[in-house]
């Protein structure tokens, strides 16, 4: 049976190295979970949260799916969203996609994948309600970023007219719902200037 012993010793390799710099961390880390930010991103390996971001685990709550899609009828999505707010009580959620994305890129092509599919099915609306502008590009490469862009848009939009988020604003709770991009090509976040607060109503 395979048991990749590699990443076992890759994980202690790890674990020795935070405890140098840093003996009580895990001590810490194990008492409770505190983090300020909610990170609504793509499942996408080369995308990792923390580590774009420079925080430490404890930092950040992550929730990730294919094409960082946030849906009304996504339980899964919306716990993570409702657990962070409600009982961790973070002050900002960002959702972030990124160029390249392989998800976005199927939709936009109109690719059959399987039971993705269905997923990616949401992208497609977003493309279909932006093809004026898409087809304005000049190259597939252009449109997919862009589309990468939008669905981020639409995501934050879904994001903050969510009832989790409402009820939030309502009770006068602080939070900023957020949507970035990051390039995978030179490793940099970009804002994409969508970001709300309770002081503006949601979209």
């Amino acid at each position: 049976m395979k048991t990749l012993k590699h990443l076992f010793d890759k994980n202690r390799v790890w674990a020795e190295h935070v405890k140098r710099h840093d003996p009580d961390f895990f001590s810490r880390l194990s008492q409770q979970q505190a983090p300020r930010y909610l990170w609504v991103g793509c499942s996408d390996s080369r995308v990792p949260a923390n580590q774009i971001v420079g925080l430490l685990p404890g930092e950040m709550f992550v929730h990730r799916n294919v094409a960082n899609v946030v849906v009304h009828t996504d339980l899964n999505c919306l716990s993570a969203i409702q657990f962070a707010v409600d009982v961790l009580r973070v002050e900002d959620i960002i959702v972030c996609g990124h160029y390249g994305c392989g998800g976005v890129l199927a939709a936009l092509r109109d690719q059959k994948l399987g039971i993705i599919d269905n997923w990616l099915r949401h992208v497609q609306d977003i493309r279909s309600a932006n093809q004026q502008e898409l087809d304005a590009l000049a190259t597939e490469d252009e449109r997919h970023q862009r589309l990468c862009e939008l669905n981020v848009i639409a995501q934050v939009t879904n994001v903050r007219n969510s009832p989790i988020v409402r009820e939030a604003w309502e009770r006068g709770q602080s939070l900023s719902v957020h949507g970035w991009i990051y390039d995978l090509s030179d490793g940099l976040l970009r804002d994409l200037d969508v970001s709300g607060s309770r002081d503006e109503p949601p979209a």
